[in-house]
């Protein structure tokens, strides 16, 4: 079975159905992403469907995944009771309808509907940042590298949230030209925030927990160097990367893509390293945790030469061009992909089964879902990347986009069966009743129904 450590606070946790119901929202979000970067790749739909394909998949998938992993392991990782369930369920709602919204209004061409769902859009977000802030400062002692990094985190959110909501009403109305800006400059510093700042932040500081708790090992050696360098260093260089690209300093902005660049490049071989040394078998979190190692590495080599020579153009926003898709899908995505492999399990086995064992027969983590649709969802993302990443860089853009959509979305199918599953075979709530509070299966008491705090 997966490893299931036993200094885990796991009567802190919040109610089943209040994780889980972000990570169901998240992976239908994932679905919209994928078919609408599908439609991007044959050319249909709107001149702005590429913008809602980015949001759809970083607001919708990455950053509600986010919400929900925090949500879940904050009060678990730390020991301290969240601040409110209640706000809990509130901003993924708020969330998930004013991104829906904004996704519609961009696809549709309807610009000035974008500061109102733009706006409830970082509201949700809001929400979520006061929450978790408010479980963090309840912490006794002094934080962790994983709990810093949160904390970072969720200044982040904030800034970022800001410079897009301006931005949603710079649609309608102009705010940057009057007070010496440019959209294009602003755009750079929300899309920095967003990836290197709200999403990077948090995969890192997770990983220094994840990377360690499932592989049975520990930070030694080069590891504590590696490490002190990336928490100290790599803040730093988002705030001078974001700063950097806003005003239009490229010195500025220079230093910051260094220290991001050394910061994630010092956590692929932290990363790597634990896998390597792993005590525990193999599973798909660890597998996935392999491709995001050996996608950062390459993303790192492949970005400094550019970042060096120019780190403010809009063609070098993501690293070096044709590197998108190695950051977004290698790096970012397969992470999300491997700890949802783990945490949706972990929260239904927990909750469902932990207390039966030793006195009946029950399944354990890894018996929750089907091996070979992990496998096979493993094929299906790893090939899609490579023909979008081997799109960027050739001159059969067009086919390889579209032979890769076609097997991302095939891959993203299969995953959603897989962890859907999972919920609708084990979970005492199903899928229903995960999605709608109180409404559980079999039972007419829920026993993780939510604490209306």
């Amino acid at each position: 079975m997966s490893v299931v450590p036993g200094n885990l606070e796991t009567e802190k946790q919040p109610p089943m159905t209040v994780p889980l119901r972000h990570f169901v929202v998240a992976i239908g979000f994932l679905f919209l992403g994928g078919v609408a970067g599908l439609a991007n790749a044959f050319g249909i739909g709107s001149g702005l469907l590429p913008l809602a394909h980015i949001h759809l998949l970083l607001a919708g998938w990455v950053c509600i995944t986010i919400m929900g992993a925090m949500t879940q392991f904050v009060p678990v990782w730390s020991g301290v009771t969240l601040h409110s369930r209640r706000l809990a369920t509130v901003q993924l709602w708020i969330v998930g309808i004013g991104l829906v919204g904004f996704a519609v209004a961009l696809t549709g061409g309807w610009l000035r509907l974008t500061p109102v769902f733009g706006t409830l859009m970082a509201i949700g977000f809001w929400v979520f940042v006061y929450n978790i802030a408010r479980t963090l400062v309840t912490i006794d002692g002094r934080y962790d590298v994983t709990e810093r990094h949160f904390a970072f985190a969720l200044a982040f959110f904030v800034a970022l949230t800001l410079l897009g909501v301006a931005l949603a009403v710079d649609f309608v109305r102009p705010l940057f030209v009057p007070v010496g800006l440019s959209r294009v400059d602003v755009v750079s510093a929300h899309a920095t925030l967003a990836i290197y700042g709200a999403v990077l932040t948090t995969v890192l500081g997770a990983l220094y927990q994840l990377g360690t708790m499932f592989t049975q090992t520990d930070l030694h050696g080069i590891d504590t160097y590696l490490q002190g360098f990336e928490e100290v260093f790599y803040p730093i260089g988002v705030v001078a990367l974001a700063t950097g690209r806003l005003v239009g300093h490229v010195a500025l902005a220079r230093v910051g893509a260094l220290l991001i660049l050394g910061g994630i490049g010092c956590m692929s071989v932290v990363l790597a390293r634990r896998l390597y040394e792993t005590q525990v078998p193999w599973t798909p979190m660890l597998s996935r945790y392999t491709v995001a190692a050996a996608a950062m590495a390459a993303w790192v080599l492949a970005t400094v030469p550019v970042w060096i020579v120019d780190p403010v153009a809009p063609t070098t926003r993501f690293g070096a061009p044709g590197a998108t898709h190695l950051l977004g899908l290698g790096v970012i995505g397969f992470v999300v992909l491997g700890t949802i492999y783990h945490i949706v399990p972990f929260i239904v086995w927990v909750h469902h089964y932990s207390d039966r064992l030793g006195y009946e027969a029950v399944p354990m983590i890894d018996d929750l879902y089907d091996d070979r649709l992990a496998a096979l969802d493993l094929g299906l993302f790893t090939i899609g990347g490579l023909a979008l990443i081997v799109a960027d860089w050739t001159t059969l853009s067009s086919l390889l986009a579209g032979v890769g959509g076609l097997l991302i979305v095939a891959g993203i199918l299969v995953f959603s069966w897989n962890m859907g599953s999972v919920i609708r075979t084990h979970s005492p709530n199903g899928l229903v009743g995960v999605l709608v509070p109180d409404v559980s299966r079999g039972s007419s008491t829920d026993t993780t129904s939510e604490d209306p705090r």
